[in-house]
């Protein structure tokens, strides 16, 4: 006898509620499907539900996130990067207190606390012929963004490399919810056969029908909730062993949308807008935001991370507000709406050389004008770039191109081989646009602050 289990996922969803009631949707109707054939069927989510930049997430914590994913029945989940290390300790702590679905995280534990309630290792389901599904979770491991919020992850090669056999000894199919990204999904399927089904997430990769890696099916559905993904075992009960393994991933917009969903989400996007109303300020004048250009509020702003870090030297770029404040009541949903990122203020030490080869990096109008996806990135463009602590002397060159002439501090040239602590966003740790940034091994987040909490703090 063959007996077949199914599994619909979302991951990487980023708050973005527009695709959300077509998956329920979708989850509802293979969910009743399937109780009519008789059959197992189970809905998860992969983690990076929550994103903050959505007003509805930043107004409660992620718990409206973790409503709705009870509402969808999900069975379930694991956590991503975006609840794991975009929420204070206490509100990641109690975030699935009332989760109605099971939720696993292996690598992921307090450091001086016990677990949270919600938090397994492993889950165990057994289905009506006895047949036994483990999942467990991984999430990638950030520990310079988890330290300081409490948090400690473990590398999950070490977890694998301790526990796989443990994992493996008694169940018939294992499965890894995974939230690593691509790349290491690969390289756990090459490593650990035992694994039968990774579905992953992360690093934002579609899979269409899936991928073998070896005896290991790989599986992940892109961002945002443009596709659903399924996937579809059959286990032969006479041979005891997996048959056969199927991936798919459906296009959301093609679904039609659950009207409970569309109707919920209405109302909390009215709710969060009446929480998010609490007043920071007022302006007797407006502040205009330019992307390409130096404005008061952007000069304030980088000020301002100078000051609080107590660095040397601070870098903003202009696209990391949206649009200009209006003269009147300056609400915490106006400031959430003009600098919605999750990124932190960050520290670096940079040797005067690296800070001149940063700033020279900053007068790249391609840089300027490039539409950054990521890094916890959620503007348009990045924008022009503005510096405190330093002075910076340009000129053009004979193809018409701005060079920088002279960097000081203090009225004096800046020292090539001293160090300097400087300021900037976190999203420049990461990637190339500054490898000077990136490649730093003196990086210092300040957390659980985000950007817009200096920038309440100065408007205030």
């Amino acid at each position: 006898m063959v007996e077949y289990i199914h599994f619909y996922y979302c991951n990487d969803l980023h708050s973005h509620f527009e695709q959300w009631p077509s998956i329920v949707h979708y989850f509802n109707s293979k969910r009743l499907q399937h109780a009519r054939d008789g059959e197992h069927s189970y809905r998860i989510d992969i983690g990076d539900h929550v994103d903050r930049f959505h007003p509805i997430a930043e107004a409660y914590n992620g718990k409206a996130n973790i409503e709705l994913l009870n509402d969808a029945e999900v069975n379930f989940a694991t956590i991503g990067n975006n609840e794991g290390i975009t929420l204070e300790y206490d509100d990641l702590f109690h975030l699935y207190d009332q989760a109605k679905f099971q939720v696993t995280c292996s690598n992921l534990q307090p450091l001086d606390n016990d677990k949270p309630s919600w938090l397994q290792d492993s889950i165990s389901i057994r289905t009506k012929s006895n047949l036994h599904i483990r999942l467990f979770g991984l999430t990638a491991p950030f520990n310079p963004f988890y330290h300081p919020l409490g948090w400690n992850v473990e590398l999950p090669h070490d977890f694998l490399a301790r526990e796989i056999q443990a994992l493996k000894k008694d169940a018939d199919i294992l499965i890894l919810l995974s939230h690593l990204g691509y790349s290491e999904d690969q390289l756990i399927a090459e490593r650990y056969p035992e694994i039968d089904l990774i579905i992953g997430g992360h690093t934002h990769h579609l899979l269409k029908n899936g991928e073998q890696v070896n005896n290991t099916l790989l599986t992940a559905a892109g961002k945002y909730g443009k596709y659903i993904g399924e996937v579809h075992i059959g286990w032969d009960h006479d041979q005891g062993k997996i048959v056969n393994k199927q991936a798919f991933t459906v296009q959301t917009d093609s679904v039609e949308q659950d009207i409970h969903t569309v109707k919920q989400l209405d109302t909390l996007n009215e709710s969060a807008q009446t929480v998010l109303e609490k007043e920071v300020t007022y302006l007797d004048e407006g502040l205009t935001v330019d992307w390409f250009e130096t404005t008061p509020i952007l000069e304030r702003l980088t000020d301002k991370l100078k000051d609080w870090t107590k660095a040397d030297i601070s870098m903003l770029n202009a696209g990391l507000l949206l649009e200009s404040l209006e003269k009147g009541k300056v609400t915490y949903g106006d400031i959430h709406r003009i600098c919605p990122h999750p990124i932190n203020p960050c520290t670096v030490k940079l040797r005067g050389i690296e800070i001149i080869e940063v700033v020279r990096g900053t007068l790249d109008k391609a840089l300027q004008q490039f539409e950054l996806k990521g890094f916890g990135f959620r503007g348009k463009v990045i924008g022009a770039f503005h510096f405190s602590g330093i002075e910076i002397d340009t000129e053009i060159d004979q193809q018409g191109e701005e060079r920088v002439k002279l960097v000081s501090i203090n009225g004096q040239e800046i020292d090539r081989e001293r160090l300097y602590t400087f300021a900037t966003p976190d999203m420049f740790t990461f990637g190339q646009m500054f490898p000077e940034i990136a490649r730093s091994t003196t990086k210092k987040f300040y957390l659980p602050e985000f950007m817009r909490d200096l920038l309440v703090d100065e408007l205030k």
